[in-house]
């Protein structure tokens, strides 16, 4: 699969989440595109914010409300009456599921369930895409990669959230969501691990990387042998892309659960990705294991993503090292005062090139 530009020129997309990391890129590269986007999400989770560094604000409806707030949400839907929906908004992290559960299943369950609703009382919604996380499977430590017809579970409430959203998304698929031509399609996708320039919230790993290593410190790692499947942030988002295309043109037959994870090769140890960045990076980086105590989280995870590649055609088009190479360039760019948009925007151009090839 190739992006249309034609395609996307012109049609009306909302994506919730907006403010946060995936969903900047995916703003800032749909308006490449042509799209005339709108976005609902919270201010920026994170202080600096890519949201703010892409200087987006101006040139697209950017509503700032809660996704718990139904109301809200539906009034946003009927002034926009998008063509394609991008949902991201989310609670998007482990360790503050713990400390916060009942937030992190009120706005991964019931704002899918409120998103869910919003487009199925909005006429003209074509394609609905549901943003989830590898972590939405009942994880067994599998050395194989997890299929899209897996069961759902999870242990901590983040991941549990995940699953259930896949639940919720399902239910709505068959009980308001039927297979004419003319309904909404709607799918649920899953990515890996994502990494790249932008990303400024706590408790991930490079953004903790990034943060120690301009203090000079070590950045602390809590589990340096768990398994990941590392991708940058380019990648699922071209499959998403991809995917809206598809079930624009082919309608619901195609709806349902899609994984974008990495190739195989690229699910390794953090403190692979870790060392990586360090060299990467260069003095005065560096790492160092914290011996915790650190709540649960999966020590092996990997998708399958087979159904992409053979269906949609979609592939990885960075290997992990190149993967890290582009977020370590974004940082050390920002860092050195270049242009956030700018990096971003060249590093899309370059994405597109490789599909292209």
């Amino acid at each position: 699969m190739v992006i249309r530009r034609d395609f996307w020129a012109g049609k009306r997309v909302l994506v919730t989440g907006h403010t946060g990391f995936k969903g900047s890129w995916l703003t800032l590269w749909l308006r490449a595109l042509g799209a005339k986007v709108s976005g609902y999400a919270l201010e920026p989770p994170t202080d600096p914010s890519l949201w703010r560094q892409l200087g987006l604000e101006g040139e697209i409806g950017s509503h700032v409300a809660d996704i718990r707030d139904f109301p809200a949400l539906a009034q946003v839907f009927a002034q926009i009456r998008p063509d394609v929906v991008f949902h991201l908004a989310a609670q998007s992290l482990v360790r503050p599921s713990y400390q916060d559960p009942v937030a992190t299943y009120a706005t991964n369950v019931m704002g899918t369930v409120h998103l869910l609703e919003a487009v199925r009382k909005t006429p003209g919604v074509r394609v609905a895409l549901n943003v989830t996380s590898d972590k939405c499977y009942e994880n067994h430590e599998w050395t194989r990669g997890y299929r899209e017809d897996d069961p759902m579970g999870g242990r901590d409430p983040y991941s549990s959230s995940k699953g259930c959203a896949e639940l919720v998304t399902a239910a709505y698929r068959s009980s308001f969501f039927s297979k004419d031509a003319d309904s909404t399609a709607l799918a649920s996708v899953r990515a890996g691990n994502v990494i790249g320039g932008g990303d400024w919230a706590a408790d991930r790993l490079v953004p903790d990387f990034v943060r120690a290593t301009r203090r000079g410190l070590q950045v602390r790692i809590r589990n340096p042998k768990a398994t990941r499947p590392w991708q940058h942030v380019l990648e699922p988002l071209y499959g998403y892309l991809s995917l809206a295309e598809m079930l624009w043109d082919e309608g619901p037959a195609h709806a349902g659960g899609w994984n974008f994870g990495p190739a195989d090769e690229d699910a390794v140890p953090v403190e692979k990705v870790v060392s990586t960045l360090v060299s990467l990076w260069g003095a005065p980086a560096g790492w160092a294991a914290d011996p915790g105590p650190h709540p649960h989280e999966a020590h092996y995870l990997k998708l399958d993503s087979s159904k992409s590649r053979s269906q949609l055609r979609w592939q990885p088009r960075l290997d992990l090292q190149t993967a890290l190479a582009w977020t370590v360039e974004w940082y050390k760019g920002v860092t050195d005062d270049a242009d956030a948009r700018t990096l971003c925007l060249k590093q899309i151009e370059s994405y597109e090139e490789l599909a292209r090839q």
